[in-house]
C-alpha cells in the first residue's frame, strides 16, 4: 500500500509530508472461505486497507509508532486475525544521501 503522509522527527517532514509504503500480512483461519467462496467468511482486504489508511493519516514522529498503531488496530478491528506483521517504509528519506527507503517491521499477535 502506498500513502502520502506526514510522519517524521523533523517539523519540516511533518509539514511537507512524503511517500510511504506499508506492507502488511496477517494470519487467519480461511477454511470456511475456501469452501464457501464468500467474502463474509474471511477478512476483507478492502476493510483492512481502510484501517491502514486511517492510521497512516495520523501524524507520528517514528515509523515504529506508526507500525505499532497499524498492527494493534488491525488486531482489534478484525477478531479473526490471529497475528499481523507490518512493515512501514519511508520512501526517499531526507538523510543527506541517496537512499530508496528506510523501514521498520513489527510483528504482533493475540
Amino acid at each position: 500500500m502506498r500513502f502520502y503522509a506526514h510522519h517524521g522527527c523533523f517539523e519540516q517532514e511533518r509539514a511537507i509530508g512524503t511517500h510511504f509504503r506499508v506492507d502488511l500480512s496477517f494470519t487467519t483461519d480461511t477454511k470456511k472461505a475456501e469452501v464457501s467462496d464468500n467474502i463474509a467468511d474471511t477478512v476483507s482486504y478492502l476493510d483492512v486497507y481502510q484501517v491502514v489508511k486511517a492510521e497512516m493519516m495520523k501524524p507520528s514522529h517514528l515509523l515504529e509508532h506508526v507500525a505499532r498503531r497499524v498492527g494493534e488496530k488491525v488486531l482489534a478491528d478484525f477478531p479473526a486475525v490471529e497475528s499481523v506483521t507490518v512493515t512501514v517504509s519511508k520512501l526517499n528519506p531526507p538523510l543527506g544521501g541517496q537512499m530508496d527507503s528506510v523501514s521498520v517491521e513489527l510483528s504482533l499477535g493475540k
